[in-house]
């Protein structure tokens, strides 16, 4: 069975950080392209990043790049998301996903003073 379990969202202060995790197991992450969305409240799912197999290639939205860092270990089939500079636009909750479009949960991330 697929499993993705993304964790480490909260609440944090504008300018502060955050690291996601997205735990995956019941499939070869090693052999998948991993990205991560996200979807704030009364919106559509939006992209935010995707890393290759390796993890020599990424890509971000507009909205993020600079300030968030897409990063994997595949041997211990974790997919990370840094974000720093938080500003209150980033409140949502964010999901990973691989190649076949098998999702997580999700972790809430609130932006707020």
């Amino acid at each position: 069975e697929v499993q993705l379990v993304e964790s480490g969202g909260g609440l944090v202060q504008p300018g502060g950080s955050l690291r996601l995790s997205c735990a995956a197991s019941g499939f070869m992450f090693s052999r998948h392209v991993m990205s991560w969305g996200r979807q704030a409240p009364g919106k559509g799912l939006e992209w935010v990043s995707t890393i290759n197999s390796g993890g020599s290639t990424t890509s971000y939205a507009d909205s993020v790049r600079g300030r968030f860092t897409i990063s994997r270990d595949n041997a211990k089939n974790t997919l990370y998301l840094q974000m720093n500079s938080l500003k209150p636009d980033d409140t949502a909750v964010y999901y990973c996903a691989n190649s076949v479009g098998n999702r997580g949960q999700g972790t809430q991330v609130t932006v707020s003073s």
